[in-house]
């Protein structure tokens, strides 16, 4: 089986946080489109273990496109979409 790649595996991420309530299941403790999905809802969703789908988050995060919530014991990811503009602006520019 070939594996994909990360950067794809990414993307494949943001996009699906564009519309979490139609890519992810109902969360109990939080609102999908207002706090955003755990490591494990992704996990699920890629197919990977959840330290693989949380070193995805991680960089997702760490660049700035997504933004974390706590909520009881868990993290919740939502896009920060003031920043993915940001950079989608950069990019057409020519950075």
């Amino acid at each position: 089986m070939l594996r994909k790649s990360t950067n794809a595996s990414r993307l494949e991420i943001l996009d699906w946080l564009k519309d979490p309530v139609a890519h992810f299941p109902r969360q109990r403790h939080a609102d999908l489109a207002e706090d955003g999905v755990t490591v494990r809802a992704v996990a699920v969703k890629l197919g990977v273990s959840r330290r693989v789908a949380g070193a995805h988050l991680d960089v997702l995060t760490r660049l700035g496109l997504l933004r974390t919530r706590r909520i009881r014991h868990r993290t919740y990811y939502r896009r920060d979409e003031i920043r993915i503009a940001e950079v989608a602006r950069m990019f057409e520019k020519g950075w």
